[in-house]
């Protein structure tokens, strides 16, 4: 049994109410953020503040930004916190004509006696955000690390009964196709075919035959009971859209699945029996 020991400020490392008190003891960081203007997201210790603006506004959003995170720092040292400069990373995310049309580049962000210089690409909880908001570089990642567990595998077959194996494929390939994979919704079908290779390949392994082999369709579906990548990203976006319906989903998803029958718009009388969910208007040209 372990001892007893007496906590009189701090946490535990590794104590269940870590993440909560944590969560307590940055309350005031998203009203510091709003005062300027900044939305916020956030998930235990990673934030990311971000702001909107046009092609001719950046030098007074980058100002904007840079007052925002000196503040941040202030009210970090004086709540005994540390922003690490070396972990910020900086993305100015708009589309790939935005990007060419914009003279000068990006400038960057001043922390104080550091910067931040614009980055490319950007890993946010797992996921890759490139700067022109494509998934291809995200894809290529998840490829380049599944191939590269598969040549391991195929090493040792022999050492390995078929449900060992396949239980390992699963676990190293596919939870890695299916993680995060709601944001690859409505992707090209070039970007969502790298994804399905990869899944042919693992089950290849698995089920020990060679690529040109017939019948690989068939095992997927019949024999291993995988579904392809596209059925598997809609299966996990409307299981998604399900427990937001049923109130067993957190606020910040439920609040976007709003009724066409509720909603404030001209669909409503046209929508209104057919239990659909009212689409948000975007803008795709810039």
């Amino acid at each position: 049994m372990s001892f007893i020991v007496y906590v009189m400020c701090s946490v535990p490392q590794g104590s269940v109410l870590g993440p909560l008190f944590f969560i307590l003891y940055m309350a005031d960081f998203a009203d510091l953020v709003a005062r300027y203007g900044v939305s916020l997201h956030a998930y235990a210790d990673d934030t990311q503040p971000y702001l909107h603006f046009c092609r001719n506004e950046v030098a007074s959003a980058v100002d904007q930004l840079e007052r925002c995170v000196l503040d941040i720092g202030h009210w970090m040292s004086a709540s005994r916190l540390k922003l690490n400069a070396d972990k910020t990373e900086l993305l100015f995310a708009s589309s790939s004509h935005s990007c060419a049309t914009l003279s000068g580049g990006y400038p960057v962000l001043r922390l104080g006696a550091d910067t931040a210089v614009a980055c490319i690409h950007v890993r946010l909880l797992g996921v890759d955000i490139s700067s022109d908001l494509s998934l291809d570089h995200h894809v290529s990642r998840i490829c380049a690390f599944c191939y590269y567990r598969l040549r391991q595998l195929r090493r040792i077959p022999r050492s390995l009964d078929s449900d060992l194996l396949l239980t390992l494929v699963y676990a190293v390939v596919n939870l890695r196709i299916d993680y995060c994979n709601t944001v690859l919704a409505d992707a090209p079908r070039t970007v969502m075919d790298k994804l399905q290779r990869v899944s042919n390949a693992a089950a290849r392994v698995v089920t020990r035959t060679r690529k040109f082999d017939r019948g690989l369709g068939q095992i997927l579906h019949d024999e291993l009971h995988w579904l392809d990548v596209t059925d598997r990203v809609f299966f996990k976006l409307a299981a998604t859209v399900h427990r937001c319906l049923n109130g067993r989903a957190p606020l910040y998803l439920s609040d976007y699945c709003v009724p066409a029958a509720s909603a404030d718009t001209r669909r409503q009388l046209r929508f209104s029996n057919r239990q659909l969910l009212a689409v948000p208007c975007f803008r795709l040209n810039t």
